[in-house]
This record gives C-alpha cells, structure tokens and sequence, in this order.
C-alpha cells in the first residue's frame, strides 16, 4: 500500500484512526493515519494548541515517545489516549519571556507617567521664553525652579530599568529634558543681559584715507622749479 504526505509532511493516505490528545484541562480528538510517527502527529497536535512539535513531549502508556516511532507499532489504535505535555525547558523560556514582556510594559507605562509631567514644565518654559523674547524682565528664580523641576524627572528616568521598547523611549525622553534644560540655560542668560545677543554693532576705526600728492593730501605740494634766469646786465642807450 502506497503512503504520501502531504504538503506539512504529515501522511494522508492509510486507514486513519482518531487518538484523544490530553493536554492539562484540555482534549483534541485527532484523525491521522495509523502509519504515521509520533513526530507526524505533533505537527498536527501543533495546528491544535499552538505549541511547535519542539515544544512537546507526547506519552503513550506513560512512556514518552521518540519522533521517528510509528504510531502503529507500539500499539495506538482508534481512540486511544495520548499525553502531551509542554517541555520545561521552552516552558521556562516562555515564562521568562512573560516576565519580560511585562517589565517592558511596566517601563513604558512609567516613561509615559514621566512624558506626562514634562508636557505640563514645557509648558511654562514656552511661557518664560515668550515673556524674555517680549522684553519683559523675569525673576531669576523662576529658571532655576524649572530645572530643578526638570532634573526631578530626569531621576526618575533614571530609576527606571528599561529593555527593548521601553529603553528607547526612555532613552528620547531624557534627551527631551535635556533639551528644554539647555533652553532654560540660554533665556536666563539672555534676561540677564538682554542686550548680549544684539547684532547691531557699530565698529569704529581710526584709519585714514591716503591719497596721492595734490588735492586733498595732507602734505604741502612741492615747490615748482622756475625757469626764469635773472640778470644784473642793463641795456645801454645812447
């Protein structure tokens, strides 16, 4: 008798027989030929629970059996009762993955918690930078209470361990307060000299124009040099 498999690998064709899979709580009553190996039927199994055929082990008369054994050979027939347990050691990994997925979410939430406040202080450094820009005269305090208030929410970013996601978030939010404490830096200086970041500079010099010899040069022209020749020599008339 001719076997095929289909496309997933599993065999199609023999007589099939139905095998109860008992997983915790939970029964899947499966139809598969009886040629097929245990490593067949976790393929199935797999479409059922979600779990890959690495992640199960499969106990018939409470022996776990190998991939590549035939169901047929070790005596499973209509209806009978297989275990599927979960491997521990991807049990393990999927708990530890749930205890991160959580810590991410949790880091996040935080970050979130943070963003929230600094929204509020961005707010009020609009407001100082309008009144600096406008000429208005503001009470040094008033920087140097914001930052304090910003490097609050600077620790508290700190304090948060983050991974994945939530790491990179932090990471945007930090640089954002930075941001908006280097910005408080600059309008307390400017309101300390308003006048520091004005262009309009007027530079005064002391050089003088040269000019060449003759008008509007400042050395007196040189003596031209006559050509008229006098003589003492008087005409004689009779």
């Amino acid at each position: 008798m001719l076997v095929q498999k289909r496309d997933d690998g599993v065999l199609s064709s023999g007589p099939l027989i139905r095998i109860k899979v008992s997983h915790g709580n939970y029964q899947h009553e499966i139809s598969i030929p009886a040629q097929a190996t245990f490593g067949d039927l976790k393929k199935v199994v797999a479409q059922e629970t979600g779990l890959e055929p690495q992640e199960q082990r499969l106990l018939f008369r409470g022996k776990e059996k190998d991939n590549h054994e035939c169901l047929h050979m070790v005596g499973v027939k209509d209806m009978s009762k297989v275990i599927l347990l979960e491997d521990p050691a991807s049990k393990e990994r999927k708990l530890e993955q749930m205890r991160k997925d959580q810590g991410i979410s949790s880091a996040c939430e935080a970050v979130g918690q943070v963003r929230g406040q600094v929204d509020k202080l961005s707010e009020k450094v609009a407001a100082l930078e309008g009144a600096v820009r406008g000429g208005s005269k503001v009470a040094d305090k008033e920087f140097v209470v914001l930052t304090e208030m910003f490097m609050v929410q600077l620790l508290k970013l700190d304090s948060i361990e983050a991974e994945g996601e939530a790491k990179v978030q932090r990471r945007i939010e930090v640089r954002r307060v930075q941001n908006f404490v280097d910005t408080l830096d600059m309008l307390k200086a400017r309101n300390a000299n308003p006048f520091s970041c004005s262009s309009n500079t007027v530079s005064v010099t002391t050089k003088w124009e040269t000019f060449g010899s003759g008008v509007g040069s400042l050395s007196a022209p040189r003596p031209m040099s006559s050509s008229t020749k006098i003589t003492q020599d008087w005409e004689q008339f009779e």
